[in-house]
């Protein structure tokens, strides 16, 4: 059967795959916005926030793309139809995950002070990044089987489950937030940013049970493991493994941004933190057709249909440039109100005004970059995109980052950075595409 790549297709599985994937960047940015108007020490504890978030980030980013490869493997067996050749690997995937999860767990705990001394962090907000860190590591293992769950959705082409479980994670953690951080007079005393790390574990747990539960409920899928490991293991382990080393390259740039950004001073970081945060929000929202492009992808090349796979990657630029510029056009129109929203210390707000039109000006280039992302992760390409993100970073990122602060640009050293970052990440996908699918629509 053909697959339908219509525009109300793509956006049945865009849309909720765009909710399901903001909910981690609105727990950073919750915690950001609460943590930030605290009446004490607000400053020192948003840019703790700030510091532990790139690092957890880090983390969930490294061992997360279980997902886009469980995703890519599984939609390929449906686009062949052969789904009941693939339905124990998930288990055996989220095992595998899960068990990383713990020993990273283990191992990171103990050293969280060395760990955001080498963020440069120090005194007070150090401390705050010890508290914050040694509380909210404990949600780790169940954000990444929640991610591992979700990726089965994703290939066996449901995207509607993921936005539930992401919409109930999200607003509990906001209700969480409120109660936790500020307390309720007589009842409940005020947790400050302990309250916010509590908030974000327990909307973590919740999502992991109500996943589990649509699971076995909704799909033929079964979480029992087999004694018998699935022949995909190996292929999903170098999957596993090619995306591990991209994304390593991708927090090394994420790292080496923080860490200068944490030197030029408190409100650097801070006014950092908040633009960081609305960017990955901005990345997550487009990623709901990157989802799309995932899912669709992995599917249509399993059926060899490489027609319309073009026609898909030609909707999608369009979409991602479309969603890139709604999403600039809202910064900028509340271009003054959002900064508020994080933190009323004006100088936190004027390093933050000063650069925030950097970041919504390189919304169209991500919009494009990330929907050719997703397409060359559900075609099974980690290999190519380890290798470009390694250059792109090393070739590119590090050195611009060295040279644009040799000038005492500060923020703009590193927002202008990210911009060259992003075009040298995204051009390369669009030309490798249409080189290698143009010829073969052609003789399809």
């Amino acid at each position: 059967m053909k697959t339908n790549i219509s525009f109300k297709n793509i956006n049945k599985l865009a849309i909720p795959a765009l909710i399901a994937g903001i909910a981690e960047p609105i727990l950073s940015i919750t915690d950001t916005a609460i943590v930030g108007n605290m009446p004490e020490n607000a400053t020192e504890s948003l840019a703790a926030v700030g510091i532990v978030g790139a690092f957890i980030s880090m983390l969930i980013w490294v061992f997360g793309q279980i997902r886009s490869a469980i995703s890519s493997i599984i939609s390929q067996y449906v686009g062949a139809n052969k789904l009941e050749e693939v339905k124990t690997l998930p288990a055996q995937a989220i095992a595998i995950i899960v068990a990383g999860s713990l020993l990273v767990l283990a191992i990171s705990y103990p050293f969280s002070k060395q760990i955001f001394q080498f963020y440069n962090a120090s005194d007070q907000i150090l401390e705050y990044c010890i508290t914050y860190f040694n509380i909210r590591i404990f949600g780790f293992p169940f954000s990444l089987f929640v991610f591992a769950i979700f990726g089965t959705f994703r290939g066996l082409q449901n995207t509607f489950y993921p936005m539930i479980i992401a919409i109930i994670g999200a607003l509990l953690n906001i209700v969480l937030d409120i109660i936790l951080v500020y307390g309720i007079e007589g009842y409940i005393p005020a947790m400050h940013i302990e309250g916010a790390a509590y908030a974000s574990v327990i909307a973590q747990i919740v999502m992991a049970i109500i996943a589990v539960v649509l699971l076995l409920k909704k799909t033929s899928i079964s979480l029992k493991l087999s004694s018998v490991i699935h022949p995909e293991v190996p292929r999903l382990l170098g999957m596993i493994g090619n995306l591990f080393v991209r994304t390593i390259a991708l927090n090394t740039a994420l790292y080496f941004a923080t860490s200068y950004a944490t030197s030029y001073g408190k409100e650097y970081i801070a006014a950092y933190t908040i633009g960081l945060n609305l960017w990955l929000l901005g990345a997550f929202s487009i990623d709901g057709y990157s989802s799309a492009g995932n899912i669709l992808s992995g599917k249509l090349l399993g059926a060899k249909d490489y027609k319309t796979l073009l026609k898909l990657s030609n909707n999608l630029f369009i979409y991602g440039l479309a969603m890139g510029v709604f999403m600039a056009l809202i910064g900028f129109l509340f271009y003054e109100q959002i900064g508020s929203i994080f933190t009323k210390d004006q100088l936190v707000l004027d390093q933050f005004y000063t650069t925030f039109w950097l970041i919504l000006a390189m919304q169209p280039i991500c919009g494009i970059t990330y929907v050719f992302d997703g397409m060359f992760k559900g075609m099974g390409e980690m290999k190519y995109l380890r290798n470009l993100l390694l250059l792109s970073t090393g070739l590119v990122f590090i050195p611009a980052l060295l040279f644009f602060d040799s000038l005492d640009l500060k923020l703009y050293a590193i927002w202008i950075t990210f911009v060259f970052w992003m075009i040298t990440r995204g051009l390369p996908l669009i030309i490798k595409f249409r080189s290698k699918f143009i010829p073969l629509a052609q003789t399809n």
